[in-house]
């Protein structure tokens, strides 16, 4: 049950990519696997299929951080088991996991059904994209339950040191995605983009159930289920999955103050936030890396392995950060046009871009550091970051600005919360190493 990447012993920086480099590729997959639905729906629906799509955003990236928040809180309690070699426990657990996540993703299956039509109302959702949208929800929604079990099994095998498993899951689902699109969109409109990615996530569970099987990493004793587990994962994934949500939250409420511009606006912050994705995808892939690794060093008892980690993801991350924050500016016009969309929107994807720039920059650092602390066993310290970050700083900043600069002062909103978030960050990482440091004295001198 040993990890497949020696973390405490290994060289940083090679071991630091031998977790990254795979994560990286399943986020881009990711990104590829996102990205499609809105491809062809810009180009065979148009500004209105993508305007539709856009306004569902919110409840599908919601869904979706559930999912990875509850998955970061799993990876940390099975890394540091795993890092501390327990093995007696580790069966138990893992099934503890499983089960409880079972029981949840039905849960938020059956109250997203319920929530689709007030979120949709309380977003201002203009009437004309209004049932398209809708309906889109609740097909998507069906098979979430199977991509919420999905990606608690990617962080199991995430903490024993294989990342490849998310990767190859990926590619499946992706490849699939991009075939079938185009097929059941001709067929049912933006609701055959929904039925696709229903079977995709239904494909991604069995795949996961496949692997367990083949590779037989690890055991599940469903006989050893136990409420101490329980409440340990609960105390873990719940501030990871408050952190999650976070981002999806701020851009339900930053979708509402964008409708009121019209429909081109709208269409243009969906392709941005598509476009977004270019640096979300590594940045979500660096801060699963290391607050993996860094779960592992705590379990093995090394803090001074774990800063190491974190200087390298921060250094890694922020020089890939900042070529592909130049490449997406600089290109943002032509990409645009991939999507099916004109000159108007692609005028606001742009300014979208060049105002935001250096803050993409910023929050690879601020996600580095967010693993970090997540790592090290405090994700309550890295929720209040997430909801500093993404509430506190950014929505009013947003209402204040756009009242003044209208669509350009929301964008101006995304840039200062980047701003702020970086420096709160590293406030709270200093106090962390302060605190290890007198941790370390005081021991020494008992």
């Amino acid at each position: 049950m040993n990890s497949k990447i020696d973390f405490i012993n290994g060289k940083t920086l090679s071991s630091l990519m031998k977790m990254f480099m795979p994560l990286f590729a399943a986020m881009t997959l990711t990104m590829i696997y996102s990205m499609v639905d809105s491809f062809w729906v810009g180009n065979m629906l148009g500004e209105h299929g993508m305007s539709a799509l856009t306004a569902g955003t919110a409840i599908v990236l919601l869904m979706n951080s559930l999912s990875m928040g509850m998955g970061n809180g799993i990876s940390v309690m099975v890394a540091n088991l795993v890092g501390a070699n327990d093995r007696k426990r580790l069966p138990g657990a893992i099934a503890t996991i499983i089960s409880v996540s079972a029981a949840i993703s039905v849960f938020l299956f059956i109250f997203g059904e319920l929530a689709v039509h007030p979120v949709l109302g309380a977003l201002k959702t203009p009437e004309v994209i209004y049932n398209d949208a809708a309906l889109y929800l609740s097909i998507y929604l069906i098979g979430n339950t199977a991509l919420f079990l999905y990606m608690q099994f990617t962080s199991i095998f995430r903490a024993f040191g294989d990342p490849v498993f998310q990767m190859k899951g990926m590619l499946l689902t992706a490849i699939f995605n991009a075939i079938a699109d185009p097929f059941f969109i001709k067929m049912w409109g933006l609701s055959g983009a929904a039925i696709v990615t229903v079977l995709s996530e239904i494909m991604c569970l069995i795949y996961a159930l496949l692997y367990y099987r083949s590779r037989k990493m690890f055991r599940m004793d469903f006989k050893n289920i136990n409420i101490d587990d329980a409440k340990e994962m609960l105390r873990l994934s719940i501030p990871t999955t408050i952190q999650a949500i976070m981002p999806p939250l701020s851009s339900a409420v930053m979708i509402s103050f964008i409708t009121p511009f019209g429909l081109i606006p709208m269409a243009g912050f969906g392709v941005a936030r598509n476009l977004e994705l270019i640096m979300f995808m590594p940045t979500a892939g660096m801060c699963m890396a290391v607050t993996t690794i860094v779960g592992q060093c705590m379990g093995a008892e090394r803090a001074d392995r774990a800063k190491d980690y974190l200087s390298a993801g921060m250094l890694i991350g922020g020089l890939l950060m900042a070529l592909f924050s130049l490449l997406v500016i600089l290109f943002s016009g032509q990409l645009t046009g991939l999507f099916g969309q004109g000159a108007e929107t692609a005028a606001i994807v742009g300014g979208f871009f060049k105002i935001i720039s250096i803050g993409y920059v910023l929050y690879m650092l601020t996600s580095c550091i967010q693993g970090y602390i997540t790592g090290t066993g405090n994700p309550g310290m890295a929720m209040i970051l997430l909801m500093l970050y993404y509430i506190v700083y950014r929505i009013p900043a947003a209402m204040i600005l756009k009242s003044i600069l209208g669509l350009n002062g929301i964008w101006f909103a995304f840039l200062i919360s980047h701003i702020l978030a970086f420096v709160t960050a590293e406030i709270i990482k200093k106090y962390l190493h302060f605190s290890q440091h007198i941790s370390i004295k005081t021991e020494a001198f008992t």
